[in-house]
């Protein structure tokens, strides 16, 4: 199986998106994650997933702009690019 770049887009269940991501680096892909819709909600289950996340050397990004001071904001025009350069889009 050939390395791919894949983008995990966390719009609608931000602690299963993080899982997918951490996951699919099992087989050596690239992986990208950006948190959309809303802040990441503090839990102990989020907490377990970002350490994953940070084990994994994933560095996630957003586009909520309450992230903005935690994580890379990216604006309409760099989502469109980072999607552009992946091979694979998931959105869970």
């Amino acid at each position: 199986m050939s390395e791919k770049n894949i983008l995990v887009l966390a719009r609608r269940d931000h602690a299963e998106a993080m899982r997918v991501a951490a996951g699919l680096t099992i087989f050596g892909h690239r992986v990208g994650l950006v948190f959309m819709d809303r802040p990441v909600e503090e839990s102990a289950e989020n907490a377990a997933n970002a350490e994953l996340l940070e084990m994994c050397d994933i560095v996630p990004q957003t586009t909520v702009a309450t992230m903005a001071d935690e994580l890379k904001l990216l604006d309409p025009t760099a989502l469109a690019a980072v999607m552009d350069g992946a091979d694979l889009v998931l959105s869970l």
